[in-house]
Parts: C-alpha cells; structure tokens; sequence
C-alpha cells in the first residue's frame, strides 16, 4: 500500500509518500481502505517531536472508510461497513489496521470525510464541557482556540447545553465565522487583552468554565479568567510553550484545573457509546462537522505545512 511516511522528526518535509507493507489484521481488530483522513493536532506535534512505532513511521490518529477484514473474534462489525477509526497512529496511509472497540459505525447518509473529523473533536469536547467541566445550563464557557476543531466541536455542544459562549480565536474574520456556530462574544487575542475581555464580558464575575486545548501561556491566561469555582478542561499543548503555570490565584476562588485525556477511556463503554452518539446527532444535521481543505495522501507534506500556518477554520482531510 502507499503511505505518508517519515523516518525522523521534524517539519513536514520529512514526509514523504511511500510504498510500505500492508497492515495485519489483527484477532480483535479490523482492516479498512481507507477513504478519508482527518488531520489532528496531535498528529503535528507527533510528527514534529513525537515517538516513532517503527521506522518508516504512519503518523496519524484519525481515517474513516470500508472495512474488508474483520478478525477472527470481532463479531459485531463485518466486511462492506463504513466505519470511522482512532488508534495512537497508523491513519496516513491507503490501510489501515485498528482495534474493533475503537471503530464507529457511520451512518449511511454521512459524509466520509466527516465521519473521519469527529470522534476525537468531538469526543474531547464532551468529556472537556461535562465529564470534567461540569457545565450546567445557563454557565458561561469560554473555549480557547475557538476555530480548531475541538473549539467548533465546544462551540456547539456547550451552546446546545444551554451556555453563553465566548471563544478565542486570531482575527476578526474568524471570530465572525464561529458566530454561526453558536458563539456568543469572541474576543481577538491577538488585540484584546483576554482576560480583561471575559472579565467585562461576565459583568466582572469570571467564567464558569475554560476549554483550553492551547497551553504554555494562553492557560495563565485561562486561570485568569476563571470565576469563583470556575473549572478550567486542559487538553492539548497547541501552543507548543513550555508548560509554566501559577496557580495560585486558584486557592482563593474555589477553582479546579483538569487535565483530560480522551485516549485514557477510548476503550471504556462510556466513550464508545457517547462517540457513536455524537455522530449520530450530526448524521441529523444537530451538530456540524466543519471542514476546511482536502489533500491528496501524496501531498500530505503540504497539507502539514498548511495546518501550521493557522490558516484552517476547522478539519484538513487527506483522501488515498
């Protein structure tokens, strides 16, 4: 099979595209062609300086498509199922070989390329707003980085929940673009003083909640922004910083930070079930899969650059 490959870290011109062998099924596992690739985060910081499995290296999180091989104690998937799969890497590439527990059936009427784009967005979000955000109705949720994926994914379903949402995001432009989403107010970090902004915003109160999958500095700022018993969901390092925080200020207020890891319960009943949910609502139009561009595999190289230029309002896919 062909696939993006690399044989060290670094920028994405260390991706090069490949014959490798073809993957093994495994006995709880399956097999599919895949048909679409959604690019995470994870997976450029992975290629940047994350571990290689195996020299060539198949980065990638996220790919959805048809099954053709099923092992021998998988029973409830079968050949000809369109599925959407997760596995620590492994996505870049025409096959792709996961466990049976992490794939999802997808409905017939749903877009490939959107099925691939949701179970970690979207499966983060959930578990940042209520498993550990605790959102309540009429809270007000301030989501970092509002026009990644995992903030489009906040957007909506803290909005859904009955929240007031503020997001962040780089300019004007796309602060205007998340309106649509269900944003309430959008603050430009770039020329706002956040903090200052979410404090005016909630009639000096704080927020109730903060997701912030940016990191390094931007969580000072989130901790900042809290309210009294304000909750912060910690979940990525987007920013690439150095992760030095005070969290002094904390103590006084009640506040609690929490760090959230969807791959550390991607096994459990409650994940599977909430996933297969979720994209079971945005099969009914209730929630929104926001692509951006679509690469060929080939130009995988140039589909990581584009990533890392933050020109992306939501998810860059790559189709074998």
């Amino acid at each position: 099979m062909k696939a993006a490959v690399y044989y060290e870290n670094g920028p994405p011109s260390v991706l090069k595209y490949e014959d490798v062998p073809d993957p093994e099924c495994l006995p709880q596992g399956i097999v599919i062609k895949v048909e679409a690739v959604s690019i995470e985060g994870g997976d450029t910081l992975n290629r940047a300086r994350g571990e290689l499995a195996s020299k060539p290296h198949i980065v990638g999180y996220q790919a959805a498509g048809t099954i053709v091989e099923v092992g021998a104690e998988v029973t409830h998937l079968k050949p000809g199922q369109r599925v959407t799969t997760v596995n620590m890497h492994g996505s870049h590439a025409e096959l792709r070989s996961v466990f049976a527990r992490t794939a999802w059936v997808v409905p017939d009427n749903m877009d490939i390329r959107e099925a691939a784009a949701i179970p970690v967005p979207f499966g983060t979000a959930h578990d940042c707003l209520f498993e550990f955000g605790r959102l309540q109705p009429g809270e007000t949720v301030l989501v970092q980085a509002g026009a990644g994926a995992v903030g489009l994914a906040a957007i909506q379903i803290a909005k859904r929940a009955g929240a007031t949402v503020i997001a962040t995001a780089s300019s004007d432009e796309r602060l205007e673009s998340l309106k649509k989403y269900g944003m309430d107010h959008g603050i430009n970090y770039k020329t706002q003083d956040l903090v200052a902004e979410a404090k005016r915003l909630t009639d000096n109160r704080g927020v109730n909640l903060v997701v912030d999958p940016v990191g390094g500095s931007t969580l000072q700022k989130s901790i900042l922004a809290l309210g009294y018993r304000g909750r912060i969901s910690m979940v990525g390092n987007a920013g690439r910083e150095e992760m030095r925080v005070d969290v002094s200020t904390m103590m006084g207020g009640n506040q609690s930070l929490s760090g959230v890891f969807l791959g550390a319960e991607i096994f459990s009943d409650r994940v599977h079930d909430n996933i297969q949910k979720l994209i079971d609502d945005i099969a009914k139009g209730e929630l929104k899969v926001v692509l951006d561009k679509s690469f060929p595999l080939k130009e995988a190289a140039a589909a990581h650059e584009y990533i890392e230029s933050r020109q992306a309002i939501g998810r860059v896919t790559l189709i074998p």
